[in-house]
């Protein structure tokens, strides 16, 4: 590294500021490179501060504790007439957020590394040029510039007109009605949001179930929820036109062979994001991509092998954790190419905040069966579970998935009462390589929520030989 001083302005420089950036800025500049962050955005925080995990938390929230209230009979609570501000659930969000992209750009700011506010884009594998600074050199670099809503997959919505998920985030005044095109985590989140809400709300996805990443029978089991809660839900639909009747919207699609029309106040776009690095002028510095994102190998090195990347820009996922760790081994690799660390997906975590909670991790069952992997199943269901009748929290189930030889525990799904908080089990079971038989022996206090877990592992023990002492799985 020490050859590149005379010749770069800096060792390392990354594009973008928002998680994935700073992850990789704090790493360099620890491990002594000279590091510089160019953020060209409007906002200084990225998108899960200030337009994906927080804002949609706090909201999602609030929506939790209306529901609550609104019933609260079961237990023998009154509670009439409930109502909201939905000014002061909005503001209550703005607020946070506005604390936490304080504290990011401070972080940003804090003198560690050179921060500057401006856009870039390659002049060549060295050189970007950077609008307020003119052109800056670096002997690598790190692509962490997010992702952008993706472009509407109907012309005609764009004269009728609609609301992107960072609109939603905005509004100050809710709709009567709503149809939501789309039906993955932004979507479902969304939906159940506004109809929590009172907004009348119709979900159209165009696969087979909502969450079609996720496995069968957790896409059916949040499909379940939304029905009962009065959410309309069109699936294995194909969009064929958008209109706009007076103050109405109107979507038509193909359902089932039947064209169907439905109207509401207003539209939820939410068929995804797409890599924002249209404007990076990726060929100059010789990065290719793959369908629009980053092409990156396990050290999240990019076709140009002095050029990394990470974030939603390169996926495979649009997780925040996700991007963290992809920052922090892109530039712990330029740091230490002679002890390269490689990333691994085997304890990918996902959490949807639909209520109940869809959380996963490691293996599913679809993706077992797609790639031939062998598995024992096993599950248990929250509505024979003590701790969740005591809650009237009955929708979900966990499920563990387990080699059937050694017992090791491959992947766990969690659909249920604060599952993004329940996996985290599983999560640290998988990183120790531990076993259904490990697991099942592990003490629960009772009655807790967490213990639903043994359930399925004792189910899976029964069907799995115990490992002799001493052997690993």
């Amino acid at each position: 590294m020490n050859e590149t001083r005379n010749r770069f302005d800096y060792d390392v420089a990354i594009l973008g500021g928002g998680s994935a950036g700073y992850a990789a800025a704090r790493t360099a500049t620890a491990a002594g490179l000279r590091t510089v962050v160019i953020e060209g955005g409007n906002e200084v925080g990225g998108l899960c501060i200030l337009r994906g995990c927080m804002p949609t938390k706090a909201l999602l929230y609030a929506a939790e504790v209306l529901h609550l209230t609104s019933h609260a009979a079961p237990w023998g609570i009154r509670a009439e007439n409930v109502g909201f501000d939905f000014a002061k659930v909005m503001a209550r969000k703005n607020a946070l957020i506005q604390e936490f992209a304080d504290y990011r750009r401070e972080q940003l700011a804090g003198g560690k590394f050179k921060f500057i506010r401006t856009r870039a884009n390659f002049l060549d594998p060295h050189t970007v040029a950077v609008s307020n600074a003119g052109p800056l050199t670096a002997a690598h670099f790190v692509i962490t510039t997010g992702s952008t809503v993706a472009p509407p997959p109907l012309p005609q919505l764009r004269e009728v007109g609609y609301l992107t998920s960072d609109d939603a985030l905005n509004l100050t005044e809710l709709p009567k009605s709503l149809i939501v095109l789309g039906g993955g985590a932004v979507a479902v989140e969304l939906a159940q949001f506004f109809a929590r809400f009172g907004v009348k709300v119709t979900l159209i996805q165009r696969s087979g179930h909502i969450l079609h990443e996720f496995d069968t029978d957790a896409a059916l089991e949040i499909e379940k929820v939304f029905r009962r809660d009065g959410i309309e839900v069109f699936t294995n639909t194909k969009l064929t036109d958008a209109r706009r009747d007076g103050q109405r919207k109107t979507i038509l699609f193909e359902h089932h062979g039947q064209l169907v029309s439905v109207s509401a106040e207003e539209i939820l776009f939410a068929l995804g994001r797409v890599p924002d690095t249209a404007s990076l002028d990726l060929d100059k510095a010789g990065v290719a991509t793959e369908r629009g994102r980053i092409a990156a190998n396990e050290f999240m090195q990019t076709s140009a092998p002095h050029i990394y990347t990470a974030g939603d820009c390169t996926g495979p996922h649009d997780i925040v954790h996700l991007a963290v760790q992809q920052g922090e081994i892109a530039a712990h690799n330029i740091a230490h190419p002679k002890t390269l660390r490689r990333m691994d997906c085997r304890l990918l975590l996902s959490v949807i905040f639909t209520e109940p909670q869809v959380a996963l991790v490691g293996l599913t069952e679809k993706e077992a069966k797609t790639s031939d992997i062998p598995y024992l199943v096993a599950s248990y269901p929250f509505n024979e579970h003590g701790k969740s009748l005591i809650m009237e929290a009955k929708d979900g189930f966990v499920k563990l998935l387990a080699d059937p030889q050694s017992g090791e525990i491959l992947g766990g799904a969690c659909i249920g009462p604060v599952g993004g908080e329940l996996i985290h089990e599983i999560v640290a079971a998988m990183a120790k390589r531990m076993t259904v038989h490990e697991l099942s022996a592990l003490p629960h206090y009772h009655p807790t929520l967490a213990e639903i877990w043994t359930y399925p592992a004792e189910a899976l023990v029964e069907r799995i030989p115990a490992p002799q002492q001493g052997s690993t799985p």
